[in-house]
């Protein structure tokens, strides 16, 4: 793509994707890497639209036995669709050390142990967050 640095910005682009892992039980630092009219659909399908609204249903989740879920992410794939925006394919795997009693019960249990996560991601001045989110269950 014409006119961006393609290696750097790749880097600047996974180094975004590993801070949402590394900061997923940090809240204000994983909040921060959303643009302020996020829309993230998380992994049972709940749509969260914004960056307060993101920011208070990870605070009650963090708050709850869902602060022992967490997931990472190992990408597939970047598409550079302008070079101020990305599409970012990856893997999201989750991992579940919750009691059994809360992990197996249906109104709490995960559709699966890995998934589809596509996030769209822009740069806003000079910094990339995510605009948006999706993650797929893969159900064996």
């Amino acid at each position: 793509m014409a006119n961006i640095d393609q290696e750097a910005e790749t880097a600047a682009v996974r180094r975004l994707v590993a801070d949402v892992q590394e900061h997923q039980n940090d809240l204000d630092r994983f909040v921060s890497l959303h643009t302020a009219d996020t829309s993230i659909v998380n992994f049972v399908g709940r749509r969260v639209r914004g960056r307060d609204v993101l920011h208070r249903v990870a605070k009650a989740a963090l708050e709850s036995p869902l602060a022992k879920v967490t997931s990472t992410a190992e990408i597939e794939d970047i598409r550079f669709v302008r070079p101020d925006v990305a599409i970012v394919a990856a893997v999201k795997r989750v991992f579940d050390e919750r009691e059994d009693s809360l992990r197996d019960a249906p109104d709490t249990a995960l559709p699966a142990s890995s998934g589809w996560i596509t996030y769209v991601v822009a740069k806003e001045h000079g910094t990339w967050r995510i605009v948006s989110a999706q993650t797929t269950p893969i159900v064996a």
